[in-house]
């Protein structure tokens, strides 16, 4: 199977050093170049990305997926032609970063353009990074840019940058939650994309005003109640009759190798057979890069086997508002019908509603569920972690839906453990 992994062509320099794609099936082998360098202190080798430390890091990392997805997919395409050969990759590629280049360079154009307003540099912001930005990420920055534009119609004046200060953001704040009547983390997520078009601004030294910087200028968060399936429960979902109704079938067979292997949507739903070797599956995350180790659960196996005459080896994969429309009419099929009791802050009100659990069954579920089953097991969360990618056991234990009475279980165990050792000594 070929990989496509990023190196520095100098990482012991103090300076910028270029970055290449290193293409490798086995049998070939060649580095590519396409124009961009980086510091190696900014740089991570591990995962083979920009640290956080390097100001529009998410950006960065989004052109380099970018770059290796465009080669991957020039790779698969000439192999099923046929036609593949190394100079036949390298020209393709060569065009494709002529391209992007000549796009940037056509869109950065205006670049030393003196904007007069966030919403102006914004607007030209967005059509700069189109080629690099996924279709989820533009669409959620433009409906902040929306945002803007409506807030400034509200107030009668233009968001100059010296207007952007602790009043403005506290005048927006109020906007997305009276007028728009948002949740807290909705409006959060629309305060970090204005923090981004900020940096970016300033990083072009359009911006010199800096109170975006205060940490009173923030993204407001709040907890959201999710849910877990039990593996009990998730074997009730397994073993549900599903054969007459196929289309729930796959999607309930795809969930659960979700389940059973903790990986995000975006990975579990491109699983194919060559990911699997023997007793184990080896997969490149999509969102962080990091090459990922899990072990076939025997649910996994078994689906595996009912699908083997599928040349990918697993159910097909559909979209992500697909998928969540079905798994919410498993769970009412199976019967997860019990009230669950939420509590949110909406239009600057406290609002508390009950749902049935179905309704909270998502594709996301699949790996939250994996993470707290594994440690309502017992088994080690650093451990955990090495698969779910995780940097920090705080991130990771705000992550897992563990009540404060299964906590007090775990602990129960622990000394319990520790008493039978004691008598054994």
């Amino acid at each position: 199977m070929a990989s496509f992994n990023f190196y520095l062509k100098d990482s012991s320099t103090k300076n910028e050093s270029p970055i290449y794609l290193l293409f490798d099936d086995g049998v070939n082998r060649a580095k590519f170049y396409f124009q961009q360098s980086i510091r190696p202190k900014d740089w991570n080798s591990e995962s083979r990305e920009a640290r956080k430390s390097l100001t529009g890091y998410s950006d960065f990392n989004a052109k380099l997926k970018k770059i290796s997805d465009k080669c991957e997919n020039l790779h698969t395409s000439l192999t099923k032609d046929g036609t593949f050969t190394l100079d036949t990759l390298r020209e393709k590629f060569k065009t494709f970063v002529e391209e992007l280049n000549n796009r940037k360079k056509s869109n950065l154009s205006g670049e030393v353009k003196n904007f007069e307003t966030l919403t102006d540099f914004a607007t030209h912001y967005l059509k700069t990074v189109e080629a690099t930005k996924s279709k989820n990420t533009l669409r959620h920055n433009r409906q902040t840019l929306r945002l803007l534009h409506e807030f400034e119609t509200l107030k009668k004046k233009r968001l100059t940058f010296d207007s952007i200060t602790l009043d403005f953001y506290h005048d927006f704040v109020e906007f997305l939650t009276r007028s728009k009547g948002y949740a807290q983390n909705s409006i959060g997520k629309h305060i970090g994309n204005v923090k981004l078009f900020l940096n970016e601004a300033t990083e072009r030294g359009i911006n010199s005003k800096f109170d975006y910087k205060s940490k009173r200028f923030k993204k407001i968060s709040e907890k959201v109640e999710t849910i877990y399936l039990t593996e009990e429960e998730l074997l009730k979902i397994y073993r549900y009759d599903f054969s007459k109704e196929t289309r729930l079938e796959k999607v309930r067979d795809l969930f659960i190798v979700g389940c059973f292997t903790g990986l995000r949507f975006s990975d579990f739903s491109q699983l194919r057979i060559e990911n699997i070797t023997g007793d184990t599956i080896k997969v490149k995350t999509r969102k962080t890069g990091e090459i990922v180790v899990i072990p076939v659960h025997w649910t996994v196996r078994e689906i595996l086997t009912k699908y083997a005459h599928l040349a990918k080896g697993l159910p097909p994969a559909i979209s992500n508002q697909k998928m969540n429309e079905y798994l919410k009419e498993i769970g009412k099929k199976v019967g997860f019908t019990e009230n669950i009791l939420l509590n949110k802050t909406k239009g600057g009100l406290r609002v508390e509603t009950s749902v049935p659990k179905y309704e909270l069954i998502v594709s996301h579920t699949c790996r939250r569920s994996f993470s707290t089953n594994l440690y309502l097991s017992g088994f080690p969360s650093i451990s955990i972690m090495q698969i779910t990618g995780h940097r920090t056991e705080k991130a990771f234990m705000n992550y897992i839906k563990v009540s404060k009475e299964e906590n007090a279980r775990l602990l129960q165990l622990h000394w319990a453990k520790n008493v039978k050792l004691r008598a054994v000594v």
